[in-house]
């Protein structure tokens, strides 16, 4: 086995995540592939998901932060016809709707039930995810046996969209939706299932985008990928205003010192003459305080 890389650079993984992973087993993985230990993934996917996980290599770990709050869209498959114990395929199947009630599931019922789903709504969370219940894990809970139903909670469902409906021994809906974070495609699955008469579950996920970044441009588990990782400032670049730095406005800020911005609100990246990512910064009045820095030596 050969020797794993040392003195890693900092950077984010845009990191296509296989079927059968935790997000967890993926930051293993990288640990062990750019040879560091501070590996973090902003939004967990579950093992039957596979599609785009962000992850933030040593100091930009710190851009986790506000990347994990942004929107997401997702494929996935809605298998109409039995409700599941988890919500999804790796449960346990209820009883499966006799042929009369899904022939009685028109297409004009399944739009109305999407439309329902659609916009800002209160969301029941599945009773198998990885909510902390006084401070322990949904899921974990629910394996011990414990009765857990989580509370709603408001998301936003800006797309949701049918893009084919196949109709047999179930209807299986292929779908893309875009969502809010914290959103529970699973439990869109449950719900319209549960609106249309018949019980509703996923068999297929994939999330194809967060925030601007896009399952397109990740990278697969091998070796090489520390070579893929994008550089903080042009991941800061796409997500937030730019406020470029004299040298010394950089050295200033670097030393937790205030300067002038003619930028006002937060967060702002501010950019250094080499193109390094100093910080983020938050503006006021004419001066500008630092939100987070990112040190100059895991960056080279």
């Amino acid at each position: 086995m050969s020797k794993p890389p040392s003195n890693s650079t900092s950077g984010i993984l845009l990191v296509d995540k296989p079927q059968g992973l935790t997000s967890h087993d993926v930051v293993s993985r990288v640990r062990k592939l750019v040879g560091t230990r501070k590996v973090g993934h902003a939004g967990t996917l579950d093992p039957m998901a596979t599609g785009l996980l962000l992850l933030g290599v040593n100091t930009s770990t710190r851009l986790l932060t506000w990347i994990v709050g942004l929107d997401k869209q997702y494929t996935a498959t809605i298998r109409l016809g039995a409700a599941s114990t988890t919500d999804d395929a790796e449960g346990d199947i209820a009883e499966r709707a006799d042929a009369a009630a899904l022939a009685a599931v028109t297409d004009d019922a399944i739009a109305a039930g999407v439309a329902r789903l659609t916009g800002p709504i209160s969301q029941r969370p599945s009773s198998v995810s990885a909510i902390k219940v006084d401070g322990k894990r949904a899921y974990a809970r629910v394996r011990e046996g414990e009765e857990v139903v989580l509370a709603e909670r408001p998301v936003t469902i800006s797309a949701f969209d049918v893009l084919s409906t196949t109709r047999g021994d179930w209807i299986d809906l292929e779908v893309c939706v875009q969502c809010s974070s914290g959103t529970y495609i699973r439990a869109l699955a449950r719900d319209l299932g549960e609106f249309l008469g018949v019980g509703g579950h996923l068999t297929v996920l994939r999330r194809t985008r967060i925030g601007p970044f896009a399952v397109t441009d990740s990278v697969a588990l091998e070796e090489g990928i520390a070579e893929r990782m994008l550089a903080p400032a042009d991941v800061a670049r796409t997500l937030f205003p730019v406020v470029e730095l004299t040298t010394d406005e950089a050295a200033d800020l670097a030393n937790g010192k205030r300067i002038d911005v003619a930028a006002q609100g937060g967060p702002i990246a501010a950019i250094a003459p080499d193109g390094r990512l100093v910080g983020l910064i938050e503006a006021v009045g004419s001066r500008a305080r630092i939100l987070v820095n990112f040190p100059q030596e895991q960056q080279e």
